[in-house]
């Protein structure tokens, strides 16, 4: 049986190496898996009063069907200035508003991200941690990635061209797979 996972990257940039890396991990996902690759860039940013007064956003109401339609997600997230990135925290904010909170309880959800320092995107993971635990989603902690020092390793449109990472991508997808339950 497949399962299906929602992949968000959360960055907004076009030829960004985190939506290459998220469309990497789509085709680098084992049989047993298909991402889906859904996308922030309509979002706006978190407002109550527009929340009160028109519901939730179509682009958030989309985002909050693929979560709930999903068995897991994959947060592909990028590291600026050695954190979370606005837009995309703030995406996830929407995402638990209404009936999103109840989503998230229990979701399986893995992290990765690529950064052209050399830690990668350390930083970033650890500071989705505490939101991943107030949103009560299972975050799949026994794998890790970062991909670091992308310069060399991604095209100038954002396409990951290494075959090591490839590689190391593969591999994390798989043990996420097993970590899925059915």
């Amino acid at each position: 049986m497949t399962k299906t996972i929602l992949g968000l990257s959360g960055s907004l940039r076009r030829a960004s190496i985190n939506a290459g890396l998220l469309r990497a991990a789509a085709e680098a996902a084992p049989e047993s898996l298909t991402i889906e690759i859904g996308t922030i860039r309509d979002v706006p940013l978190y407002d109550g009063d527009l929340e009160r007064s028109e519901g939730l956003p179509g682009s958030v109401q989309r985002l909050q069907k693929q979560l709930d339609e999903s068995d897991a997600l994959l947060l592909v997230t990028p590291e600026y200035n050695n954190g979370i990135p606005g837009v995309f925290k703030n995406a996830i904010d929407w995402m638990s508003r209404g009936p999103g909170l109840k989503m998230w309880e229990g979701k399986p959800v893995a992290l990765i991200g690529a950064s052209p320092g050399g830690f990668g995107t350390i930083m970033a993971q650890d500071h989705w941690l505490p939101v991943l635990r107030t949103l009560k989603a299972s975050l799949w902690a026994e794998g890790r990635l970062m991909v670091s020092r992308s310069g060399d390793l991604f095209d100038t449109d954002g396409n990951l061209t290494d075959e090591a990472s490839r590689k190391r991508l593969a591999e994390f997808l798989a043990g996420f797979a097993q970590a899925i339950p059915r």
